[in-house]
């Protein structure tokens, strides 16, 4: 009987380790949830930036470090958003898989960096349109990754992206409503490009699309005069970068006559809450369409989308 049982204890275990979940890292919440919703129970995932974290500044931890080696799967997002990553991710690459997610969409469809002419924005997120691709490159990932659940992974993610699609038509719908005169987004930095182009915004940033970018004081003079000119009664901060040069703009503003307000805080580098409904991809997505399209003058549903938003959004 002994000889019986050690003979088993390979398929036991073998079975054991085919099932363990597929451990994953992933830079930012929004790579997390994309994911967590494609894996299901099949992943277990760590995001290493949480709520309020500016990845454009981060750098990994030891804690990271130790994760990311021991992980089946590495994903971050590329295209220059985890700058002072870039050179671990190429090095840990040779050891580990480690997939850039947002670095095989068409360069065509790219917005230009306003620094680096190599460069192009990474903020491919603050569009469904656009992160519908890139949710298909995580599946591929996963995919590549634990081959046997390909089926798994690809039903799931059929379905989280008709979910995107519901918020692509709810943005189109809602911002439609926004005056014409009214679609000026202001912000703290040029992280708002990609709405912008999708939903017909002007968009305006204190900072360049790196909140390593100094906000000048001509820069912040330039958008006051631009405010009191055109009387633009909103601008936003967001949730991972200081207010303190929005702060000097409304100042600016009150000083030449002309009141101006914080039509809300969006989420743009980071999404909200661990656990709420706004530190979900499509959550976060949903507050920063709701909160911009209320504050400037559009009809939105109470709570947003379909009633989650925390009250008061």
């Amino acid at each position: 009987m002994g000889l019986m049982i050690l003979m088993s204890l390979p398929v036991v275990v073998g079975a054991a380790r085919a099932e363990a979940p597929l451990k994953i890292v992933a830079t930012t919440g929004m790579i997390a949830d994309a994911a967590r919703q494609i894996g299901g129970d099949l992943v277990q995932v760590r995001g290493l930036m949480g709520p309020g974290v500016d990845p454009h500044a981060y750098r990994q931890t030891r804690s990271d470090i130790v994760a990311m080696t021991r992980a089946d799967l590495v994903l971050w997002h590329g295209l220059y958003l985890e700058a002072q990553m870039g050179e671990f991710f190429h090095d840990l690459a040779r050891k580990r898989q480690v997939v850039a997610v947002a670095e095989g969409l068409p360069k065509d469809i790219l917005r230009s960096h306003d620094t680096y002419a190599d460069k192009y924005d990474p903020h491919v997120w603050m569009t469904p349109v656009l992160w519908k691709l890139v949710v298909v490159e995580v599946q591929k990932a996963l995919t590549e990754a634990r081959p046997e659940a390909a089926e798994v992974f690809a039903a799931n993610a059929a379905d989280h992206l008709a979910d995107l699609d519901q918020l692509v038509a709810y943005g189109q719908a809602v911002l439609a409503t926004v005056p014409e005169n009214n679609k000026v987004l202001v912000t703290a930095h040029d992280a708002f490009g990609y709405f912008g182009r999708t939903y017909g915004f002007e968009v305006l940033g204190i900072q360049g699309i790196s909140t390593q970018s100094e906000a000048g004081l001509n820069r912040i003079g330039e958008l006051v005069n631009l405010l009191v000119d055109r009387q633009i009664n909103a601008v936003f901060v967001e949730s991972s970068v200081s207010d303190r040069s929005m702060r000097a703009l409304i100042e600016g503003a009150a000083a030449q006559g002309h009141e101006v307000r914080v039509g809300g805080e969006l989420f743009s580098d980071a999404m909200g809450a661990d656990g709420s409904y706004e530190g979900s991809y499509i959550g976060m997505l949903d507050h920063n369409i709701s909160t911009i399209s209320e504050a400037l003058g559009g009809d939105v549903p109470p709570r947003g989308m379909v009633g989650k938003l925390e009250a008061g959004t």
